[in-house]
């Protein structure tokens, strides 16, 4: 039985008999483009390997579909609440498709930057518009439950993306990844056309294209910074200036959105305390995340000698633990308070990352999968809390914006952390392999300090003994660059945790998660 539209005004509430639906629909297309950032990454040794993509090619590879996802979430939740969720969906997954397709016929490290920026503009439309439909249809009732449900699904699509696309990786060439987005976005779309209402603000602001473009600016110019700093260097007139442009654009589109009558973020929506804290919480956990995800892919298949598909497998503690967590996660919210809960959850992620902080070469796998289940852990207890206190804090009207902040919050954790995490990583195995290709020559040291996939090419192995000690020496600095990596974002867990707790304030007489 289809499901009724209202083009016009409120939205309608949805029968509970049809909740399930509409949450396996958003469920489905949420998947397709979380499963775009993770499946990627168990890709990158053999993207790497058969393209010639450095370290930093890979990091812009991964990060620019993220990088133009957060810089659009705003806007885009602004399209959906003017224009219709629905259709906002609809034409987000078929932009993602489209992408896609492309990227499964490409194989040129730029061209799949540029693939990759396509993908993550279909994206934009698409997420937020997930949670939207969720917020402005479910019964008052329901919602706890399906952002429970949502949460876990955005943290188990991330390791669906790296075990299905490890599978492919079995049979196929690295190229198949882009395959199996192709295929999710179809059954999404038609699965969305089917089942979800559609709905729209009863008064929609006008759209804010300057301050569009100005957190794109910000974002795009902060990440571009970073990643650049580890090869060129962090004086570098480039980097330098890419840094200053966006904190520039940055601080213009707070000051910008400040004037506006009806902005597309309100600044002063950030002295809700609890939006502020619930918005910190989705941040730093996706920062965490996304960031790990970009390196321990790498770790286990460089370094330990994992296949694609071990790799994906080895993860598989994080959803075990994260999924029941997160669903369960509103009614502890409910009982001990929100203040309580995300700040337990980022310092229990805190100590799995302290845990995989001590990874080596021989590490073994017990240790491994309990950094990961504590990770996984962390990151149901605080994340639903967290979603629910940023979606409540703004009225049922503006939810594709209240969606939009929320996903903004997950998307620039997830690229700041890729790409700041990724530049740790970087800047710690090229300063552990500088002394070692000294005395190589120019192209080779070049090659060798671009990427460390370049160790198992055939120029390596046929330097004979010098070849296999420069393969050990390559897999000590990685691991160097590994534990770095994950130390900082240890750090960055447990800062967070003091700072949620303080920032949240004194629990309500009756705490709303």
């Amino acid at each position: 039985m289809a499901l009724a539209d209202t083009t016009h005004g409120a939205p309608e509430i949805l029968d509970p008999r049809k909740t399930k639906a509409v949450l396996a629909a958003v469920g489905i297309s949420l998947v397709a483009v979380i499963s775009a950032v993770s499946g990627l990454n168990i890709a990158l040794p053999d993207m790497a390997r058969e393209t010639g993509a450095t370290q930093t090619q890979l990091t812009w590879i991964v990060d620019a579909y993220t990088v133009v996802f957060a810089g659009l979430l705003f806007f885009a939740g602004a399209l959906g609440d003017r224009y219709g969720r629905k259709k906002l969906l609809l034409i987000g997954l078929a932009i993602f498709g489209i992408g896609a397709a492309a990227g499964f016929v490409t194989t040129d490290p730029t061209q799949l930057m540029v693939v990759r920026m396509v993908m993550g503009l279909g994206a934009s439309a698409i997420m937020p518009t997930t949670l939207s439909v969720i917020t402005t249809s479910f019964p008052e009732e329901e919602r706890p439950r399906a952002i429970g449900v949502w949460v876990g699904l955005a943290g188990g699509g991330a390791v669906f993306g790296l075990v299905a696309s490890a599978l492919l990786l079995e049979w196929f060439a690295w190229e198949s990844f882009f395959a199996l987005n192709v295929v999710l976005a179809i059954v999404a779309s038609v699965a969305v056309t089917a089942v979800v209402p559609t709905s729209v603000d009863a008064e929609p602001p006008a759209l804010d294209v300057v301050g569009g473009l100005l957190s794109l600016v910000a974002i795009a110019s902060l990440v571009f910074g970073i990643i650049n700093a580890p090869d060129q260097g962090w004086t570098d007139p480039v980097t330098l200036a890419a840094l200053a442009g966006g904190l520039v654009a940055g601080v213009l589109f707070v000051l910008w959105e400040l004037r506006r009558p009806q902005p597309l973020l309100d600044p002063r929506l950030f002295l809700i305390r609890r939006f502020s804290a619930g918005t910190l919480t989705i941040a730093v956990q996706f920062f965490a995340s996304f960031g790990f995800f970009f390196i321990v892919t790498q770790y286990l298949q460089y370094v330990t000698g994992r296949s694609a598909l071990e790799a994906a497998v080895s993860l598989l503690p994080l959803p075990i633990v994260m999924i029941p967590t997160a669903r369960n996660a509103p009614r502890l919210a409910q009982r001990i308070g929100f203040r309580r809960v995300a700040p337990v959850g980022l310092a229990i992620t805190a100590a799995g990352f302290f845990l995989l902080s001590r990874l080596d070469l021989n590490t073994p796998y017990w240790f491994f999968a309990l950094g990961v289940a504590l990770f996984g852990l962390g990151m149901g207890l605080a994340g639903t809390p967290a979603t629910t206190a940023v979606t409540a804090a703004l009225p049922m009207s503006k939810q594709g914006v209240a969606s939009a902040v929320n996903d903004t919050a997950r998307e620039m954790g997830s690229a700041f952390g890729i790409a700041i995490l990724g530049a740790v990583l970087n800047q710690a195995y090229r300063d552990a392999m500088a002394p070692v290709v000294g005395k190589l020559p120019a192209q080779v040291a070049e090659r060798v300090l671009g990427s460390i996939a370049f160790t198992a090419s055939p120029a390596v192995a046929n330097m004979g003994t010098a070849g296999q000690a420069l393969v050990q020496q390559a897999r000590d600095a990685f691991v160097t660059g590994v534990a770095s990596a994950v130390f900082v974002g240890c750090i960055v867990l447990a800062v967070a945790a003091v700072a949620v707790f303080l920032l949240a304030g004194p629990e309500p007489e009756k705490a709303q998660a």
